[in-house]
Formats: structure tokens, sequence, C-alpha cells
């Protein structure tokens, strides 16, 4: 069996919605010592949807693939059901993370959850 699926190494190897939103009114930056990996999210969110999200992702291809894919699984969602988003969903989009790795996933749910937390702070509105 290959180490990661094609979903990982698609989302590697073509990593979706990256780069900054430069008017973002929502960013979340985590960080793993043990891995190395960091993560920088920016949400644009009008309405309580997110309407566009961008990531910066300094780390190994699961964390870029993990990113990648969260960013595909809020876009468009409000944010509702943007918090409830779990490092376990991420992995499951993937197709499933080496048990070593799944540290990654984590890191994009909370990379988020800062996101989230930053937008609270910013405007006042519990998400």
């Amino acid at each position: 069996m290959a180490l990661y699926s094609e979903k990982v190494m698609d989302h590697f190897r073509n990593p979706r919605n990256v780069g900054v939103i430069e008017d973002a009114n929502a960013i979340g930056e985590v960080g793993n010592a043990k891995c190395g990996d960091i993560m920088k999210m920016y949400l644009k969110i009008e309405n309580d949807i997110v309407t566009d999200v961008k990531f910066e992702t300094f780390g190994c291809g699961s964390a870029i693939a993990s990113s990648s894919m969260a960013t595909e699984l809020i876009k468009g969602q409000p944010l509702s059901e943007v918090r409830k988003l779990t490092n376990r969903a991420v992995s499951e989009a993937l197709d499933g993370l080496p048990d070593y790795k799944m540290h990654c996933s984590v890191l994009a749910e909370e990379a988020i959850q800062a996101a989230l937390e930053d937008y609270e702070k910013r405007t006042g509105v519990t998400v």
C-alpha cells in the first residue's frame, strides 16, 4: 500500500487556495515546534460566510495537503459549519493520513480555529 493517498499527493502537488488575502478579516497562524510546520490561514468573511480563504504553509507534504484540503472544506461555508471542522474531517477528506502525520491535520484545524478567534476579536461577533 502507498504511504499517501492519491488525494494527499494531488493536494501536495497542486495545492488549492495558496497565497495571501490582503484584506482578510480573519487570520490564524499556528505552529508545531516538534515538527517545524507553520500554517497561516487568511479568511474573508461576509454575512457570516467564508467567501474566500487562502493559506501559507511551511512544512511537509502532509501539512501542505492538509492546509489545501481544509481551505476547500470551508470555502463558501457558513461560520457555524466552519467552527465544526475537525482534523478528522480533513484527514478523511484526504482519504487518510499516516498516524505519524495526523498532527498536520490538527494544525489545519487549529489554524482555522485561530482565524475564527481573530475574527471574533476584530468584530465582536461570536462565532
